[in-house]
């Protein structure tokens, strides 16, 4: 039987114990109740919290859902599906920015955006927006397209780079087929934004295509 957060014993509840023990003492499915707030009719926020992961198998794998499709299970909707996925993208971006990872080598750049397209099912175009040093300052996902095709927008690539005061760049996109082998068409998106990067004052680092844990890099045509 359901019993609501307000009918827990005051130390009990998620909030309570987060201020009195710290983030740290709380369950993946504590914490994530806190994001959701409020429960549903018939179910609390930590059973919400519960269904959720017992759904999804990890936090992992619910921090990779879109936002529509979580908005649309009962009991989340839009405003607790866009709470959930902002704070996992928000805790992406600070460790990536915490750690300000230098891009050094194609195997850089893979090690920081695996794990950005873990369970992605269609292609997504990432950026990873660097300082003169190839500092990652910002990662920013600019396209999503099919389930086999994305397109590259070289224009909005370029305006993200350069509204984040970047200096250098790095594109990933992925393979949901599992092949991470680049086509002829991710090499000549390579050469076409080697050309508009050097037009523009801006370096281009390089782009490489991941599938799963593989991934390969996609080097400009001759």
């Amino acid at each position: 039987m359901s019993v609501p957060i307000a009918n827990v014993p005051v130390a009990q509840r998620p909030r309570e114990r987060l201020f009195s023990l710290g983030p740290i003492a709380l369950t993946d499915a504590e914490l994530l109740a806190l994001l959701l707030g409020q429960g549903t009719r018939g179910r609390s926020s930590l059973e919400l919290a519960a269904e959720l992961l017992g759904e999804y198998g990890d936090l992992a794998a619910l921090s990779a859902a879109r936002p529509e499709e979580l908005a649309r299970r009962a009991g989340i909707g839009p405003a607790k599906a866009a709470t959930v996925i902002a704070a996992f993208h928000l805790g992406t971006r600070s460790r990536i920015r915490a750690l300000s990872p230098v891009l050094s080598a194609p195997a850089d750049i893979a090690r920081i955006a695996i794990p950005l397209f873990a369970d992605a099912r269609v292609e997504r175009l990432l950026v990873l927006i660097c300082d003169t040093r190839h500092r990652v300052r910002q990662q920013v996902f600019v396209a999503q397209g099919a389930i086999d095709h994305v397109a590259v927008p070289v224009r909005e690539i370029l305006n993200a780079v350069l509204r984040n005061d970047g200096r250098a760049f790095a594109v990933i996109h992925n393979h949901p087929s599992g092949d991470p082998t680049p086509s002829p068409d991710d090499r000549r998106a390579s050469a076409l934004l080697y050309h508009a990067a050097t037009a523009v004052g801006l370096r281009f680092l390089d782009h490489i295509v991941v599938a799963g844990e593989q991934w390969s890099p996609a080097p400009p045509d001759d």
